[in-house]
C-alpha cells in the first residue's frame, strides 16, 4: 500500500532534514543515504500520515540508532584512526559545527541514544516531549540524556574558534607554504600540540596513529608534499565539514581529502582521509 496524500515534493522537501540527521548520527555519507532511502520508502509504503515530517524524523533516528550500533562493531576492527566521511559544505552557516570533524569524532564516544538526544536536541532543537516519542524514553530521561551528552561534548569542545574568514586567510598560507616547502612558516601556523590524523582503513597508505606536535606535523606534511608532487596530485580547495581543505585528485580520480581545524588563530589538527570507501561520494 502506499501513500496518495503525500507529494513528490513533500518526499524531496524531506529528504535534506532525514540527511542532515542520518549523517550526523552515522558520520556515513553512504550508510545515511541508505537510511534516508529506507525512511522515505516508509513513508510510501504507510497509510495516511499526518504530519510527514515529524513521521520521516522518527523512522530516520530509530533506523540511525540500530545502523550506528551495527557499526560501532565494524569500527572496532577498523585499521587506523576512524574519520567521518568528508562531506563539502561550502553552503552551510558559518556557525554550523553540527558536521566538523571534532564534533563527529567526540560524537562517537556516546552511545547512540545519547547521541541521537543531543543531536536532536542541541543542532534540530526539537523538544525533549518529541525526543522521547522519537527514541523511546520518558521526558526526563531523554533531559538527562541530553545534560550527560552535552557536558561530554562541551569537554572535548574548543575554544577561540576563528571566523571563516580568518580561517581561510590561515589555511591559503599553511597551502602556500607546504607547497613552497617553508617549514618555519609551517611551524609559526601549527599549534604546538596540533594533531595529524589519517584515515586510510588499511586500504590506502595513512598513519596508524595520530601524529603529534606541531614541529613533527610540518614535517610530515612536507613529506607528503614531495610525494604529491611525484605523483601529480591536483589540488581542489574547497571547505569539508565546515573547516578549510581540499580534495586532492590523480589523474582526475579522488585520491583523499585533507582539511584543518583552526583554533585562536593556530592550526590545530590536520585531518586526511584517504580511505576509497569514504571518497566514493565525492568521485
Amino acid at each position: 500500500m502506499t501513500n496518495p496524500s503525500v507529494t513528490t515534493e513533500t518526499y524531496e522537501s524531506l529528504r535534506p532534514l532525514a540527511f542532515s540527521i542520518a549523517y550526523r548520527m552515522l558520520g556515513s555519507v553512504a550508510e545515511a543515504e541508505d537510511v534516508v532511502q529506507e525512511g522515505l520508502l516508509r513513508l510510501h509504503r504507510a497509510d495516511a500520515i499526518e504530519h510527514p515530517k515529524a513521521f520521516v524524523a522518527t523512522v530516520v533516528t530509530r533506523l540511525s540508532i540500530d545502523e550506528l550500533r551495527s557499526a560501532r562493531v565494524r569500527r572496532e576492527t577498523y585499521v587506523g584512526p576512524w574519520l567521518p566521511e568528508p562531506v563539502v559544505t561550502t553552503d552551510s552557516r558559518p556557525d554550523d559545527e553540527s558536521v566538523s570533524m571534532a564534533l563527529l569524532v567526540t560524537l562517537e564516544s556516546l552511545n547512540p541514544v545519547e547521541r541521537a538526544v543531543f543531536l536532536l536536541r542541541d543542532v534540530f532543537d526539537y523538544g525533549y516531549d518529541e525526543i522521547a516519542e522519537i527514541v523511546g524514553k520518558s521526558r526526563e530521561n531523554c533531559r538527562q540524556l541530553a545534560l550527560r551528552a552535552r557536558r561530554h561534548v562541551e569537554a572535548g569542545r574548543t575554544r577561540f574558534e576563528a571566523s571563516r574568514e580568518q580561517r581561510d586567510a590561515l589555511a591559503g598560507r599553511f597551502f602556500d607554504a607546504v607547497r613552497e616547502g617553508d617549514l618555519d612558516g609551517l611551524v609559526s601556523l601549527l599549534a604546538e600540540d596540533a594533531v595529524a590524523t589519517g584515515d586510510g582503513g588499511g586500504k590506502a597508505a595513512a598513519r596508524k596513529t595520530p601524529l603529534r606536535g606541531g614541529e613533527k606535523v610540518a614535517r610530515f606534511m612536507l613529506g607528503l608534499m614531495r610525494l604529491a608532487e611525484r605523483r601529480a596530485y591536483t589540488f581542489e580547495f574547497t571547505e569539508l565539514n565546515g573547516a578549510p581543505g581540499a580534495i586532492i585528485r590523480e589523474d582526475g580520480v579522488v585520491a583523499g581529502t585533507m582539511s584543518l581545524d583552526v583554533v585562536d588563530g593556530r592550526i590545530v589538527a590536520v585531518n586526511s582521509v584517504a580511505n576509497p570507501d569514504k571518497l566514493r561520494h565525492l568521485q
